[in-house]
């Protein structure tokens, strides 16, 4: 038997909202999905990221518990164009009320790295490799 990671998912407390956030990230979602259950899209390279709502959750898993604040169950990385590219997403993000965790800052990686929190808690990476 072989195994294949072909999905990441996310427990949401509500649909709209988190995908409005993935919406600034660039995220592309079908009509109705904000009033889904369920939501998925698949991604370059054939891996689908799929939202769930804690209400869906817990309709087939009578012990499902959602996370509290900060309590994320799971980090995404958005790569950027540029180092300046991460600045002005991570802005818009705050600007539009989304919680920055870690400003811009230069990694000693090489990389203009920051953090900003989704809707439910779950850290998302903004990053770009730095000029040499």
């Amino acid at each position: 038997m072989t195994t294949v990671l072909n999905a990441f998912g996310l427990s949401v407390a509500d649909m709209a909202t988190s995908l409005g956030f993935y919406r600034l990230l660039g995220l592309k979602f079908e009509d109705g999905a904000d009033d889904a259950p369920h939501t998925e899209i698949t991604l370059s390279g054939g891996v689908r990221l799929m939202w769930d709502t804690h209400a869906t959750l817990a309709s087939f898993d009578p012990g499902f518990t959602p996370p509290g604040p900060h309590g994320a169950r799971i980090s995404l990385a958005f790569e950027c164009g540029s180092p300046a590219e991460v600045d002005e997403t991570h802005r818009r993000l705050i600007e539009a009320g989304h919680t920055s965790e870690r400003k811009p800052w230069d990694a000693p990686w090489g990389q203009r790295y920051a953090v900003v929190l989704d809707p439910d808690g779950n850290g998302v990476d903004l990053y770009a490799t730095l000029p040499a």
